[in-house]
């Protein structure tokens, strides 16, 4: 049988350049947030705000009536389009204004109106020109650099050494380098326009980093790479009994994880051309498991129950103290974390979003390896974590693959038939998470999934099931599977299918998911339907169609307009704290404020995961 791949068309973003690929007729809103360049929509998608504006500068886009409606005729004309209203047909060039943006380089934006975050870091940078000693003028040195900045300072020894020769060499002029109210440097010149720091994002299965100027906010490069711990296990419980049953394991993979900021930081510097002893300070977020792991600190703990993490208080410490090389004065900053699985991440999450300003009840739902589940509810936070397992990121899947390329990323149904798109173009080489659960919605609609996620054998398919979708079903034994591409028409040379333990492999994982929510939902005395938004975060959440989440059962039954793509809610909220340390402090008040609820001890847990277990009927 041919494989089906559809025609795709490109969109590029400015001004980042980002480019991709995509089916006729995506959202121009999923297409962004498909190129990493997620857009706000206060309104939920339905065309009422008006912050999505963007603008069309190359090529064709039809404007739905909607956004006819919202924009005058002359800024119609002008290509101004709505991102949650209009879908692409043709190649085309968008650009993005700054207030359309999401992740804006000088505020974090909430769900519903933009917080301007004010950049006030920790380190900060001043240029003085002092007078010169003299009989008349017999200051101290320390008291001469006090009196030009007009502020006391608190000078470790390391530098009281040091700067009688530093004055003298430069004429008693250069560029104070401060942290909070402690001189941490003096530099020859004026360099006070050469302030840089670094926040990351330490997923269980990629690693992002952020260089940013922290005088102005502004981002100057991005860089991502595969955790390199995944070769030890692709979750963190797999982790967690290496260091249990090995006692090199720790240093192991605190080595990975320490190399792999190496690289991204190397990265940074060769886009940016900022030197490393530039950057003066760094933010992290990750989740408990993968911050003990950089910091050196055994998570064994984690592996038994009470399930107690070592610490859960913020940690701020030299970078050189677990191997990395930037200004000798910078401070690694890492998040505090809320109870045992549910970590920093969660913590930059509930920051990032002011998930406690919520007025009325919001689910902040961060999809990954792990899934971390936040409920905001009269100014009250409580959280969870699941073990979702690697499903959504294509691991434990037959032909399961991450989103690179040769990874089938989306599929829909068209002329009775399945069709797909590949990053990449080409052949297909397998399919990643988000692919798997357009698949699976597509195949219960179709009725050749059942509820029990049984793929439904050939002489049990509906009667007015297309043939096309009829002659994709393979048995072999006991269990039936679905023919997506054929080895000749795939980039591996084999078959690529889906089998029935790829469906229970989703099931197990959405489950939890659903599961964790309702338990939430139950201790507040809430329901699915008193939810206001639901946010999902993370960068799987973003690739998400948010009809098949709920075809699954990833998601709770809520109206669509209230499932709302917020993106990398870790990295955002470790840049909140880069730029700002107000925000530090917010973020720890936040883990103390944050009930933290164990899954593992709630009676009623196994009762919803079981029933989540089974696929919603169609609505």
């Amino acid at each position: 049988m041919p494989s089906s791949p559809a025609s795709e068309v490109t969109v590029r973003f400015e001004p980042t350049g980002r480019t991709i690929r995509v089916l006729p007729g995506t959202l121009l809103l999923e297409a962004a947030a498909r190129a990493g360049q997620i857009i706000q929509t206060p309104c939920g998608g339905n065309g009422t705000c008006g912050k999505c504006a963007v603008r069309i500068v190359e090529g064709r886009l039809e404007p739905t009536a909607v956004t006819v409606h919202y924009f005058s005729a002359p800024q119609a004309q002008k290509g101004w389009r709505l991102a949650c209203q209009d879908r692409v047909q043709d190649d085309v060039t968008i650009e993005i204004p700054a207030a359309a943006r999401f992740d804006s380089r000088t505020k974090i934006l909430t769900t519903s109106t933009g917080r301007h975050l004010p950049v006030k870091p920790a380190v900060w940078k001043q240029y003085v020109e002092m007078p010169l000693p003299a009989q008349e003028r017999p200051e101290a040195d320390v008291e001469r650099l006090e009196a030009a900045l007009g502020r006391k300072l608190r000078v470790p020894l390391r530098l009281v050494k040091r700067l009688p020769n530093l004055f003298r060499e430069n004429g008693f002029k250069g560029t104070a380098v401060g942290r909070d109210g402690e001189l941490i440097g003096f530099e020859p010149g004026d360099t006070s326009g050469m302030l840089f720091g670094v926040a990351f994002d330490l997923g269980t299965t990629t690693i992002v980093g952020t260089l940013l100027e922290l005088h102005t906010g502004k981002e100057l490069a991005v860089a991502a790479v595969m955790n390199p711990q995944v070769a030890i296990g692709d979750d963190v419980i797999s982790r967690i009994s290496r260091v249990r049953e090995h006692a090199v394991a720790l240093r192991d993979l605190q080595e990975r994880a320490v190399g792999a900021l190496r690289m991204i930081l190397e990265d940074l510097w060769s886009q940016s051309g900022v030197r490393q002893d530039q950057i003066y300070s760094l933010t992290l977020a990750g989740n408990s498991t993968m911050q003990h792991l950089l910091c050196g600190i055994t998570p064994a703990a984690l592996g038994e129950i009470p399930f107690a993490p070592a610490h859960n208080h913020a940690l701020a410490f030299r970078p050189a103290e677990i191997g990395l090389e930037v200004n000798d004065a910078a401070i690694l900053y890492v998040f505090p974390s809320i109870g045992s699985f549910v970590g920093g991440d969660t913590v930059a999450g509930i920051l990032a979003t002011n998930l406690k300003g919520a007025a009325k009840p919001h689910l902040l739902v961060d999809i990954g390896t792990n899934g971390e589940i936040v409920l905001s509810h009269n100014g009250r936070l409580t959280a969870c974590s699941t073990a979702a397992g690697p499903a959504f990121e294509g691991a434990r899947i037959h032909a399961g693959m991450r989103a690179a390329d040769g990874a089938i990323d989306k599929f829909l149904i068209a002329d009775g038939d399945l069709r797909f798109s590949v990053i990449g173009d080409g052949t297909p080489a397998g399919l990643c998470g988000s692919a798997l659960i357009d698949l699976i919605a597509l195949l219960l609609d179709a009725g050749v999934i059942d509820s029990t996620g049984r793929i439904q054998p050939t002489d049990e398919l509906p009667a007015n099931l297309s043939p096309a979708l009829r002659a994709r079903i393979r048995e072999d034994g006991h269990a039936a599977s679905v023919l997506l591409a054929p080895a000749a028409a795939s980039r591996t040379g084999a078959d690529i299918v889906l089998t029935q333990r790829d469906v229970r492999e989703l099931q197990l994982a959405a489950a939890a998911i659903r599961a964790g929510i309702l338990i939430l939902l139950k201790h507040a005395g809430l329901t699915t339907a008193d939810l206001d938004a639901v946010l999902l975060a993370g960068g799987f959440g973003n690739f998400i169609r948010r009809n098949h989440a709920l075809r699954i059962g990833l998601l709770p039954d809520v109206p669509h307009d209230r499932i709302r793509f917020v993106g990398n809610t870790s990295l955002m909220g470790a840049k909140a704290a880069l730029l700002s340390l107000d925000e530090c402090r917010e973020a720890e008040r936040l883990a103390v404020e944050t009930t933290h609820i164990d899954l593992s001890l709630d009676p009623e847990f196994q009762m919803e995961f079981g029933n989540a277990m089974l696929f919603p009927e169609p609505a």
